[in-house]
């Protein structure tokens, strides 16, 4: 039996990696799965170019530094494909990989990423830190109830601390200064987009957004809650819907609520 994994997981920062263990987790259970991991530090200029190129010189030969998995994927050159999955920056990493080398990927799945892909939470922080006469920190903390939800003073306080960091070594287009932004982007792969109904951040209009660019294959989903990290709150859910769009078996271009379906 092969030991390479059939898909890949991309994380372009790895403070805020452990929203995404418990749908690993589900996921590892049904299937093969890899995370490759883009390391940065804050003194490096935030490229999503470098990205993408470090990832596809890992995709085709194998040899990146930057690669943390749950199986090696062995020469995985060739005519091999993979599934690509991705949250946020993530997420807005493989649909631009997938637009520029779809021979590599066999399906793409985005969450919490919506018809203007570069619309994250970074801008929305940023957006805040103008507008609003706080400190960093002040912002931030009132960017963990919007990411997440009602949350304890002690836990508040240490999202806010993974939120510095990510910050600080994201790859994320956006600064204090300057705020990107990019057109909706096509891709040729199957593709999944998934996001929740009460994420503030990518709200549910900018995931039905992507209606008028899918294709016959392609299909949307949403989470009836959770905020920006759905999967986080609700990895079951999500897994299932990620694991039928792989399968070939989820039909619905659009779910109100992920609870509904048997």
């Amino acid at each position: 039996m092969s030991e390479k994994p059939e898909c890949l997981w991309l994380t372009t920062n790895p403070s805020l990696q452990s929203f995404d263990q418990p749908l690993l987790q589900h996921l590892s259970q049904h299937l093969r799965i890899g995370q490759w991991t883009y390391y940065q530090s804050a003194d490096e200029p935030c490229s999503l170019e470098i990205a993408l190129e470090l990832l596809h010189d890992y995709l085709t030969n194998n040899d990146s530094p930057s690669i943390r998995e749950a199986s090696p994927l062995d020469n995985p050159g060739g005519n091999r494909k993979i599934h690509l999955i991705g949250h946020g920056t993530g997420g807005l990493l493989g649909l631009l990989y997938a637009a520029r080398y779809p021979e590599k990927v066999k399906s793409l799945t985005l969450l919490g990423v919506g018809v203007h892909p570069a619309l994250n939470w970074h801008a929305h922080y940023y957006v805040l830190r103008q507008l609003l006469p706080c400190s960093r920190y002040q912002v931030l903390t009132q960017m963990v109830h919007t990411l997440l939800g009602q949350q304890s003073q002690g836990t508040a306080q240490a999202i806010v601390s993974l939120l510095e960091r990510d910050l600080d070594t994201s790859i994320s287009p956006h600064s204090l200064y300057k705020r990107a932004s990019l057109p909706p982007v096509r891709v040729s792969v199957p593709l999944l987009v998934c996001g929740s109904q009460n994420d503030p951040i990518v709200d549910s209009q900018q995931i039905v957004g992507w209606k008028s660019h899918l294709k016959k294959s392609d299909r949307i989903w949403l989470a009836p809650q959770g905020y920006h990290f759905f999967h986080y709150f609700y990895p079951q859910e999500v897994g299932r819907v990620i694991l039928q769009f792989w399968k070939g078996t989820f039909t619905p271009l659009l779910i109100p609520s992920c609870v509904s379906e048997a």
